[in-house]
Formats: C-alpha cells, sequence, structure tokens
C-alpha cells in the first residue's frame, strides 16, 4: 500500500462554486504533490502511515485551491517600489512636496529621486513637473503615475535626458509641450522608457531580494501562484538566480509584452522565450497593449472623451496587431490582450472571432473598464476569458464621479465600468486579479471588493456601479477555477479533487460563511504548492502518524 505523505486537517474542504459535500470533507491526503483522497478523519487510518505528516489546522479551517492573482508586475513592481517613495496617500500637491522632502534631503548631489503610485487627481489641472523645479531646484524627479502609463518629471529630467517633444514612437506615446517647451508630463510605455532607461541601476542580487520579498508576501496573503503580465529585463536574469538560493514560494507565470507596431522579426524573438523557465517559474503566453489608459487619454472608446481624447488604439496599425495574434495563435501561444475602452474590447474580440484560439488554451482581455450590453454575450460565445480588477473599481474612481476616469469617459460609460457581476450573469469565465503594484496585492482585499464594490475598509464609501456586487462563491471561483481555465490547466489545477495537483491555500475560517469584512482579515495559516508547505501560521500543529 502507498501511504500519503501528507494529510491535511481542517473543518471543511471547499470549492468555491460547487454544491457542499453530502459527506464530511474535512481532510486532505497528498501523495506525490498530488491530492490523493479528500474525506473525513477516516483518512488518517486509510491513508496514514508511519511516515505520514499530518497538518492539523484546526476544527474552524477551511482548505481551498490555492488563489491565483492572473495579473500581477512582480518584476518591475519590486523594483519600484524597492528602491523607490510612495505616493499613495498624497492627495494634494502639498502632500506630494511633504514626501519628497526628506529624500531629497537626504540624497546625495546628482542623484536621482524616484517614486511610484501617484494619483493625477493631486493635480488641479493636467499634470506638469514644473512644480518640482519649484521646490526643489536642480534635483532629478520622476514619480510614475498610480495607472503605470505616465510619468511626471522635473525640468532636470527634462535637461538632463534631452527630452524635446519632437520624439516620435511607434505607440500613442507623448512627451507633452506648451509654448515653453516640455512640460513634464510623459505619457505611454515608449516615452516613459526614455526615462526609465536613466534611472540608476542598483546590482541584480539587491533586485532579487525586492523581488523575494514580494513573492513572500503574496504567500503570505494566500496566493500560490501569479501571472507575471511582463518578462522584461531583468527578469531572465532574476528568476533563476532566486531560484539558485531559494525556492520560489509561488509559482509565476510570465507574458511577455509584445511592443506596439512591433514586426515579424520581434515576434519570432518572442515566441523563442515561451517554454523557457525553471522549477516554479516558466514563459507561457504573450501580452499585448492594444489601448492605454482613460485617464492618460489613450485608451480606444468608440466616441472620444470629454476631452476630444481616448478614441485611438496604442497600435498605430490594428491589422499588424490582429497579424501578430494570429502569428502567436498559430504557434499554440495563448494571448492576453490590454483593452479599456469599449471599442478596444470589441476589436479583440473580432479579431479572436477570426483568427480563433490556440489549442492549449483561450485567449483573454484584461481590464474591460467600460463596454455596452452589446458586448457581454460575445465573451461565452467565442470563449474569451475576462479579467477584471476590482480594487481598480473600488478604490481608483469617486462615487460622486469627481475623479479624472469618470469625468472624462462621462456618466453613462461610468455606469457600465468594470461589469463583473454582468460579465459572470452572461456566463463569461471571470478572472479576479490585482495588477500589483498599481492594485492592492492581497487577494483578500481584492475578493471582499468585489463582492461590497466598495473598499473593503471604507464602509462610510457609497460604492461603484453597486449593482456589479458578486457573491463569495464567484468571487473565490475567480480565482481558484477561472485561473485555472484561463491557463488551459483546469485538468491539473484549480479545484481540490483527487489526482489534481495539491497547490492549497488554508483559511482559519471559510470565507464563503463570512461577510465580506471578515474575508479581509481570515488568516492565512498555510499555503502548499505540490503538496509542500510554502507559508505557515506559528500555530500550526505538525505530527507523524502513528
Amino acid at each position: 500500500m502507498t501511504y500519503a505523505d501528507t494529510i491535511l486537517s481542517g473543518g471543511v474542504v471547499v470549492n468555491p462554486g460547487e454544491l457542499p459535500s453530502q459527506t464530511p470533507r474535512t481532510h486532505v491526503a497528498i501523495t506525490d504533490g498530488r491530492i490523493s483522497a479528500i474525506g473525513g478523519a477516516e483518512l488518517l487510518d486509510t491513508c496514514g502511515g508511519p511516515n505520514t505528516e499530518v497538518h492539523d489546522h484546526g476544527p474552524r479551517a477551511a482548505i481551498l485551491p490555492g488563489l491565483v492573482d492572473t495579473h500581477t508586475h512582480p518584476v518591475w513592481g519590486s523594483e519600484s517600489q524597492g528602491g523607490s517613495l510612495g505616493f499613495g496617500g498624497a492627495t494634494s500637491l502639498d502632500d506630494v512636496r511633504a514626501q519628497l522632502a526628506p529624500a531629497v534631503a537626504a540624497a546625495e548631489h546628482g542623484a536621482w529621486i524616484t517614486g511610484y503610485d501617484l494619483d493625477v487627481n493631486a493635480f488641479p489641472g493636467e499634470p506638469e513637473g514644473r512644480i518640482f523645479e519649484e521646490w526643489f531646484p536642480g534635483v532629478k524627479i520622476s514619480i510614475m503615475t498610480r495607472d503605470a502609463h505616465a510619468l511626471v518629471v522635473s525640468p532636470a529630467v527634462v535637461a538632463a535626458i534631452g527630452l524635446t517633444g519632437d520624439e516620435t514612437f511607434a505607440d500613442a506615446s507623448t512627451i507633452v509641450v506648451d509654448a515653453e517647451g516640455p512640460t513634464g508630463w510623459v505619457i505611454e510605455l515608449q516615452a516613459m522608457d526614455l526615462v526609465i532607461r536613466n534611472y540608476p541601476q542598483e546590482p541584480a542580487e539587491v533586485l532579487a531580494g525586492y523581488l523575494l520579498d514580494s513573492l513572500r508576501a503574496f504567500a503570505s496573503q494566500g496566493l500560490t501562484a501569479v501571472h507575471a503580465l511582463d518578462f522584461h529585463d531583468p527578469s531572465a536574469e532574476l528568476f533563476p538566480l532566486l531560484e539558485a538560493e531559494h525556492e520560489l514560494p509561488v509559482r509565476v507565470r510570465c507574458s511577455p509584452l509584445v511592443p506596439a507596431d512591433s514586426e515579424p522579426v520581434e515576434w519570432e524573438r518572442i515566441a523563442a522565450l515561451i517554454g523557457t523557465g525553471g522549477k516554479r517559474w516558466r514563459v507561457e503566453g504573450v501580452k499585448f497593449m492594444l489601448d492605454g489608459t482613460a485617464d492618460n487619454g489613450t485608451a480606444w472608446f468608440e466616441q472620444p472623451d470629454t476631452h476630444g481624447e481616448n478614441h485611438d488604439a496604442l497600435w498605430t496599425s490594428t491589422d499588424a496587431y490582429r497579424e501578430a495574434v494570429r502569428f502567436f495563435t498559430s504557434r499554440d501561444i495563448p494571448t492576453i490582450t490590454h483593452a479599456i475602452g469599449d471599442q478596444a474590447v470589441r476589436f479583440v474580440l473580432d479579431t479572436v472571432a477570426e483568427v480563433g484560439h490556440a489549442p492549449s488554451a483561450p485567449h483573454r482581455i484584461e481590464h474591460i473598464e467600460s463596454i455596452p450590453d452589446s458586448l457581454l454575450d460575445r465573451f461565452a460565445e467565442l470563449g474569451v476569458v475576462a479579467g477584471l480588477q476590482p480594487t481598480h473599481a473600488t478604490r481608483l474612481t469617486s462615487p460622486d464621479q469627481s475623479d479624472g476616469w469618470s469625468q472624462r469617459i462621462g456618466p453613462e460609460r461610468v455606469a457600465a465600468g468594470w461589469r463583473i457581476r454582468d460579465l459572470i450573469s452572461h456566463d463569461a469565465v471571470v478572472t479576479l486579479s490585482s495588477d500589483w503594484p498599481i492594485g492592492v496585492g492581497d487577494p483578500r482585499i481584492s475578493l471582499a471588493d468585489a463582492q461590497l464594490r466598495r473598499p473593503v475598509d471604507m464602509p462610510e464609501h457609497a460604492g461603484n456601479q453597486p449593482q456589479q456586487r458578486i457573491t463569495p462563491a464567484e468571487a473565490y471561483r475567480a480565482m481558484t477555477l477561472a485561473p485555472a481555465i484561463a491557463e488551459g490547466t483546469q485538468d491539473h489545477f484549480g479545484r481540490i479533487a483527487q489526482g489534481l495537483t495539491a497547490d492549497l491555500t488554508v483559511f482559519a475560517e471559510n470565507p464563503l460563511a463570512l461577510d465580506p469584512e471578515q474575508q479581509a482579515d481570515n488568516a492565512v495559516l498555510a499555503t502548499y504548492i505540490d503538496g509542500c508547505r510554502v507559508a505557515a501560521a506559528p500555530a500550526l500543529s505538525t505530527q507523524e502518524t502513528p
């Protein structure tokens, strides 16, 4: 007889979205990294042997499939947060100045001051960096906006790099100018790269430390896997560097970015990366950005916004985008497309209708910030997975529509924002994710916000599009089974069933039986990858069967 390597004991075994079992399911047996049995305490006798470890999490604990965040940026997120200033609490220019002042005072002459998570609503009008020169003359300051699609830079940066505003880009990037020259408002990725490539570079070992800290935080919050929707330098160096010394605390599925208006030679280079990886990280799939962000005026809506913007794709040749999707699909490489505006979403759906899916996994659309009724059914009809970020819906806009996103796109499109409830009701496969570091990385916060349609920690908040609330089971399914469907790995992950991989998250209590406010504080007792305990609370009881 083959005995289990490990038996997990708790109060209930939960598959979100499935009916509760008629017989008690409190234990999970694991053999060779797979689930070998699910049942009650009898598993201790039927599956336990002399070397079987029993991990007793207590009579109230809930054992769930491992939570998966399908939209993160762990490398650049950890790098930017590890060595930069966070501006998450800055709601006015006075706040920005107060947070910059100590860093400027401590910096050496000529040093860069970099930051992230800047709320553009802190500026009374269009953001500009000349205010930095008034506060701190000659200091090179570059702060990334909250949506990570723009920078606000000081005149010292403009001068050091030689920005003129005459630069041209393949995507919708812009160096904003007025009568006096560049204002310091740098919009979209290719323009941003002109600045970011000049940032001082920290050693790979330091960057690897930042990355490991972020991955460990993910595991401690209940995640067993994340999708990294990029694979830029130094990703290919950092993941092997970490695995040479550590076990990665979460699985990482990387999808390199296909640059806007790139050509087949670049597509071939990216396709050659597919399948590379290590024990717990792997390059699988590619990402496109068909449009930018509504806040910057670079999203692609059918009708322009109140500024006359937000009506163009990032790809100046949408035919090239379609052919790129066809190229990767024909090589069995699934695609993920960033599409915020209704016309961008429509174009991706039309492309999938023409090109079809890669055999291994369906195509995905990420963000889907505002779409009309006419697009809801098409996700299920075409088998396209919808990826949305609950905390974008609850924390980046205001119920009174005073924020820039709402002001730009107008009340009708605001009312059709982040339609999680509607997409699920129209039978779409929906994944919920964070877009970390842009959104909140703790999945418990995202899951709670999705059910409340307001920040879980702000009970006074009126809520954004409250008709889009979802149930606990729908929320947790969107971070367990739905990610497996999105990967094409539902025969291996996403459920607790015999024969499936033992990637599991153990909570102190069953989240499906808690109010959303309680879920946000529901302690993570342990996570398991391939049946190996990765993160564990100090109170965990471990013993061998007699």
